[in-house]
């Protein structure tokens, strides 16, 4: 899905699951169980040792989803997910550098931001699809709300802190594409190879479109 934008991936899924494994053998099956909820996209953390390899897992052997790398924090790291097969990238945050690693990838990407300078720094260089993190802390819906009139191309996808009961109130926002969620699978269902609780919860946050 080389053609992909990065406006492209707010229109994806009401929520980009936020995931850790702490295997490469939870990789594939929890991909599995998100697809069959209706959940077509996938935000690997870059978390643990094992997450390069998990997205290659991933992106090998479920084509049906579009597999992306979070925590995303060093221009390093932004190669390193490209070549493992990443088809999207999600930072915390922005720095120039940063911004420009991502960029250089070629991949579509979401840049991490907290205020308004943050977001007028990343749309000074044209980007105008955002990660809002970490939502909840940073004032959530309220704060997101107000932007709205001072930052009119700007779209988010907050993350953090976000849950299946509050994830309505953000997407009801018209400057909220998606929201980022680790809801949906939880540690001790991947622990436990509980992919039906997964593929239940996926099948609950689609609906929220």
């Amino acid at each position: 899905m080389s053609d992909l934008a990065s406006t492209d991936l707010l229109a994806l899924s009401p929520v980009i699951p936020v995931v850790v494994v702490e295997t490469v053998d939870q990789a594939v099956p929890v991909a599995r169980a998100l697809a069959e909820g209706g959940v077509p996209l996938v935000e690997l953390t870059l978390r643990t040792p094992v997450a390069l390899d998990a997205i290659r897992a991933i992106a090998a052997e479920v084509p049906e989803v579009v597999i992306g790398a979070g925590t995303v924090t060093t221009p390093e790291l932004a190669k390193e997910a490209a070549a493992a097969g990443a088809q999207f990238l999600v930072s915390p945050g922005a720095t120039p550098t940063l911004l420009g690693a991502m960029r250089d990838t070629g991949l579509p990407f979401l840049p991490g931001t907290a205020t308004v300078s943050e977001a007028l720094a990343v749309l000074e260089t044209g980007h105008t699809a955002m990660k809002f993190f970490p939502a909840e802390a940073s004032g959530g819906v309220k704060f997101l709300g107000s932007l709205a009139s001072v930052l009119p191309d700007v779209r988010f996808c907050p993350t953090g802190g976000i849950s299946l009961a509050t994830a309505p109130s953000y997407l009801g926002l018209h400057n909220v594409g998606c929201v980022g969620g680790s809801w949906l699978t939880p540690a001790e269902a991947l622990a436990s190879g509980d992919w039906d609780r997964v593929t239940a919860l996926a099948a609950a946050t689609a609906a929220l479109r």
